[in-house]
């Protein structure tokens, strides 16, 4: 085959490789928003049993006193700030400024451990543990449960990162951007439920 040959072959090969799945969205799309409505259930049943439990019982809820709004309330700006900088990351390589996308998925992944840390700081301040009270109980599951979530989103926000630096990415080609990125939304909607649960409920209640 002569050069002219191969060249023709290589731009036609190119041409043909699939940009996403068959259809308007990537399948991985219908996979994530399964997924969000499965956790959203699961949530929102944890959600609603300790909202009733808090309105049966007779003893002081929460055990410990009042919540402290401050260190919450700075840890919820701490997570929604880094889902800005997730869209920001693939505004940015729709627009082919790579550097900037992965400054900003860095920026994302740094304010999601800082909330990771601030989280730890706070499951250590409280007098009680999981097994101490109703109210420990529930308080552990729940934040543990979205912690858990939060760890994995920390992950897929890690490997984004890394294939965004590596060029995987581009115009076309963004899928895995926001399909990951969607996943990370929705721990942080879920964690805005949560910060009026926990930490704002007990004043009305």
């Amino acid at each position: 085959m002569t050069n002219d040959a191969q060249t023709a072959a290589l731009v036609q090969a190119s041409n043909t490789v699939p940009v996403g799945s068959a259809g308007e969205r990537a399948s991985g799309w219908l996979g994530c928003l399964t997924l969000i409505a499965t956790e959203g259930a699961l949530f929102g049943y944890l959600i609603f049993t300790y909202l009733y439990l808090a309105v049966q019982s007779t003893q002081h809820w929460p055990p410990e006193g009042l919540p402290k709004l401050l260190l919450g309330a700075f840890n919820t700006t701490v997570l929604l700030s880094s889902s800005v900088f997730v869209w920001l990351c693939e505004r940015a390589v729709r627009r082919a400024r790579i550097r900037a996308a992965v400054v900003s998925m860095s920026i994302a992944v740094l304010l999601g451990i800082v909330f990771a840390g601030i989280q730890l700081h706070e499951w250590h301040a409280h007098p009680y543990g999981p097994t101490s009270n109703l109210y420990g109980s529930l308080y552990f599951t729940i934040t543990g449960f979205h912690m858990a979530h939060v760890l994995v989103g920390l992950v897929v926000l890690v490997m984004l990162d890394i294939w965004t630096f590596l060029g995987y990415f581009d115009k076309r080609r963004y899928a895995a951007l926001t399909i990951g990125g969607l996943y990370w939304h929705f721990v942080d909607v879920v964690w805005l439920f949560i910060f009026t649960t926990l930490y704002l409920t007990p004043y009305w209640l």
